[in-house]
């Protein structure tokens, strides 16, 4: 078999880089590497020899009529193509028949970085791509994607330093499910599109996220995840939020009741009873907080403050859908009837007051009756003691060693 002359032509067409073999190339869709430049007799001009990364895109092993040109690993991994359909410098490029893939670190190489302003040059050459991997990148910054990446499904964003907001530029993807923004250092969220309790237009098929190891520290963020409107599953892990809870099943249940359609956290499965059980411990644990700002059962009378809402945009809601809630009826001047009651079981805001001490209650109610400069005087009476009223004397000790049950009432009066 015949050998040709290996070397290059000393004037190379002009498409092509002067040394274009052994560079990356792709293809009507297909990918693959530069192995031969130069004529294949009896045909006039300028060749590409090409060993496909799919070998069944070629047609022979570098041969052709006797002659040897380049050399394939397989044996029908090669064929010859004209420089004016190939495409240079997409070395991270990998197609696949209709799906494409990209592992920007694996193919460049640590000492190469990319940028979102050279994806986006690329991206109109990927209109069918589903899936983009483009981790350790140096990334810091993100460019609007305006009519390209609209079939984008995966986003992995990964170990790269974006700044903060740098994601709101993504958030129009139309059909973007999971999106990894691990260790990226953020800290901060803000869909300014939709108010606190309200959802966002950002992101609209988004799924999945994950946002492991950043520097999440505020519940703010977690309450603008709420806003996301198809989001059902949250990685979460090791952020500084969760570190500032003692116990770490309070912070997955303080997760699970801020974000209501969950089904995984931190891969674990959300079980019906999981979220009731958490939404339950969720309003027993900001139950004075949400009293003392201004919220009652009558929602004539229920005025919550701007800021109550928007550290708990949930809180209304589960409030008025479990009908749990603790309220206070006026009477005669100088006179408040403050009854308490248990409205579900387990106990909810009852239990929270039967443990407090007398001191705190009275503290509670300073705030709920706007008069801080008065004296309270506590009592209560007994179903059980009818006619007979009970002196609540000692600020110390707790509500509940009065033995105070389901139906008494507590008397406020004031100087």
């Amino acid at each position: 078999m015949r050998v040709p002359d290996q070397t290059q032509p000393t004037t190379m067409h002009e498409c092509l880089p002067s040394d274009a073999v052994g560079k990356r190339v792709a293809c009507d869709g297909e990918r693959g590497t530069v192995r031969f430049v130069g004529t294949v007799p009896p045909t006039a001009g300028l060749w590409l020899g090409v060993e496909w990364d799919n070998p069944d895109r070629g047609k022979h092993d570098g041969s052709h009529e006797g002659v040897h040109y380049f050399t394939c690993r397989h044996p029908k991994g090669g064929s010859f193509v004209r420089p004016k359909k190939a495409s240079f410098g997409v070395d991270y490029l990998t197609a696949i028949r209709r799906r494409y893939e990209m592992e920007v670190q694996q193919v460049l190489g640590e000492e190469i970085q990319i940028s979102t302003r050279t994806l986006l040059e690329c991206a109109p050459m990927w209109p069918l791509l589903e899936e983009l991997y483009a981790s350790e990148n140096d990334i810091t910054e993100l460019q609007k994607p305006n009519d390209v990446l609209q079939s984008l499904t995966v986003l992995d964003l990964s170990t790269n330093p974006l700044v903060d907001g740098a994601v709101l530029s993504i958030g129009e993807l139309p059909r973007l499910e999971n999106l990894n923004m691990s260790k990226t250092g953020l800290s901060t969220l803000r869909f300014d599109d939709a108010m606190p309790g309200c959802k966002t237009a950002m992101f609209p098929a988004l799924k999945s996220l994950a946002v492991n190891s950043n520097n999440i520290s505020e519940w703010s963020v977690i309450n603008e995840l709420e806003k996301l409107q198809s989001l059902v599953r949250l990685s979460c892990r090791q952020n500084p939020l969760l570190s500032q809870e003692r116990n770490p099943g309070t912070a997955m249940q303080l997760l699970i009741a801020r974000v209501g359609r969950l089904e995984a956290l931190n891969r674990w499965t959300v079980l019906p009873e999981d979220r009731r059980g958490a939404e339950l411990d969720y309003c027993k644990m900001f139950g004075l907080e949400w009293l003392a700002s201004g919220g009652h059962r009558d929602p004539q009378q229920n005025r919550p403050s701007a800021e109550f809402t928007t550290q708990h945009p949930r809180y209304q809601s589960l409030i008025q859908s479990e009908s749990r809630v603790i309220h206070s009826s006026q009477g005669f001047p100088g006179n408040t009837l403050f009854q308490t009651e248990k409205w579900y079981s387990p106990p909810y805001i009852y239990s929270t007051i039967d443990s407090m001490i007398v001191q705190k209650v009275k503290g509670l109610l300073y705030r709920l009756l706007k008069i801080p400069g008065a004296e309270l005087k506590l009592s209560y009476t007994s179903s059980k003691m009818e006619g007979k009223e009970i002196e609540i004397d000692n600020d110390l000790k707790p509500l509940q060693f009065y033995s105070i049950e389901d139906g008494d009432k507590v008397l406020v009066r004031w100087l």
